[in-house]
């Protein structure tokens, strides 16, 4: 498994907050040190929220190696037009790109967000009732989330590629070009996305780096939108695309390329998204058409990797103009991509199941009672001052050998006590030939 959490070891000081907040307990705090299972990691970024001591980051392809090395060509996150103050609109960062020498993807972007809703809408449309409600597929920390916690789900996930992934797959196809193309990722789950896709082999996109490093050093660069005291002229967007950057903005694209109305939930943050997959699991979602979740606060804008207060960046984009009028033109556009079939994937979303605690069936059967029998004897509060994230995984943890039932405070509290009592009535004896008679 392949992840985009950095560790920087020294910089821990094993607070172990960042195990407590971790969905999947991924997250080990042991002898000081922080480890990371890439097995059960889901790369949401929500260790990284809780760790006040940069002992955790991001892994990103270096960015300013990437502009020097040739012309940039990026896939830009529609998050990176909410990020500027003082670019109200997404044509003048465009042109701000251009001066910089940066390729930035627009066009590409409108057809395969327009693509990516359509071809949702079709697939909603023609589902049968009882598949309903299918589950949105554009947060890959939910995708991996399913494929850990709730396998079961996996068929009512959209199977199609990410528009992300689209607007590179477009953009190959026109320009018959192999120069490099970098995505400029609000997460850690999008920089993983590429470095190991799901539902295709490869990625058609090469690099990755966190919106946060190319728009500090836009900001760097200060306010270069106008030149000789003209402003550029801007090309008129439809904007929908930048929508997807928060909560509901991809189920209203959605709704605008459905031929019925559509009942749908959107939802965003990690504990809401685990309350939704859960009721769905267990069929109380009846009557829902389409699920959207996004396990960051407020949708991508929430992104541990982005520059800007997720506050501000959805005020920014109340006042962004999105054209919901569906032309002529882009709906026959929308039907000619989404006929070339290349949106759909290319293999299965499969489960990731827990490693298995022996590859001898007979012998994990007899870890797994050794594992109750020690679960039986912690204290089931789930304090961490084990550095595990819970009783059940420091039993598992014993079992596999890699802690001892003294981890536990309460336990060594336990030993130590036994132990002192101990010694106290060994203190109190005296051998017999030194006790008198009258004793």
């Amino acid at each position: 498994m392949i992840n985009s959490i950095k560790i920087t070891k020294e910089a821990c000081e094993g607070c172990v907050n960042c195990i407590r907040d971790c969905p999947t307990e991924a997250i080990r705090v042991v002898d000081g040190q922080i480890s990371i299972i890439p097995e059960l990691c889901i790369d949401c970024g929500e260790c990284l929220r809780s760790c006040g001591r940069k002992a955790l980051g991001i892994y990103e392809d270096d960015w300013n190696r990437i502009k020097e090395s040739t012309r940039a060509t990026i896939i830009a996150d529609p998050v990176f037009f909410a990020q500027f103050s003082h670019y109200a609109q997404p044509g003048q960062l465009e042109e701000v790109l251009k001066s910089l020498e940066i390729n930035v993807m627009i066009d590409e972007a409108e057809d395969a967000f327009d693509l990516s809703a359509y071809a949702t809408a079709q697939l909603l449309n023609r589902a049968p009732k009882e598949t309903l409600p299918l589950i949105s597929v554009y947060c890959p920390s939910v995708l991996r989330l399913i494929q850990f916690r709730f396998p079961e789900l996996l068929s009512r996930v959209i199977p199609l590629h990410t528009p992300l992934e689209l607007m590179a797959d477009l953009w190959k196809m026109r320009t018959n070009s192999d120069i490099p193309l970098t995505l400029l990722a609000p997460c850690p789950a999008k920089i993983t996305m590429i470095r190991d896709p799901q539902g295709r082999k490869k990625s058609p996109i090469d690099y990755a780096v966190t919106l946060r490093r190319v728009a500090r050093s836009i900001m760097a660069a200060g306010n270069l939108s106008v030149e000789n005291g003209e402003a550029p002229k801007i090309k008129k967007r439809n904007n929908r695309w930048i929508t997807w950057a928060r909560r509901a903005g991809e189920s209203r694209h959605v709704q605008a390329y459905s031929e019925k109305k559509l009942t749908i939930l959107a939802v965003s943050g990690m504990r809401n998204t685990l309350d939704l997959l859960q009721e769905l699991e267990l069929g109380r979602l009846r009557g829902v058409d389409f699920v959207e979740c996004r396990v960051c606060d407020t949708g991508c804008v929430g992104g541990i990797g982005t520059a800007e207060s997720r506050f501000l960046a959805n005020l920014r984009l109340n006042n962004i103009e999105a054209d919901w009028e569906i032309t002529p033109r882009e709906l026959a556009r929308a039907e000619d991509l989404y006929s070339m079939d290349f949106w759909s994937i290319t293999s299965e979303y499969q489960p990731r199941p827990r490693m298995p605690l022996s590859d001898n069936v007979a012998d994990a059967m007899l870890k797994l009672q050794q594992m109750k029998e020690v679960y039986a004897g912690l204290p089931h509060i789930d304090c961490g001052a084990c550095g595990r994230p819970s009783c059940q995984a420091m039993a598992e943890e014993i079992v596999r050998g890699h802690g001892s039932i003294t981890d536990c405070i309460f336990k060594l509290r336990e030993g130590i006590a036994s132990l002192a009592n101990r010694i106290v009535f060994l203190s109190e004896s005296q051998p017999h030939t030194s006790k008198r008679k009258d004793q």
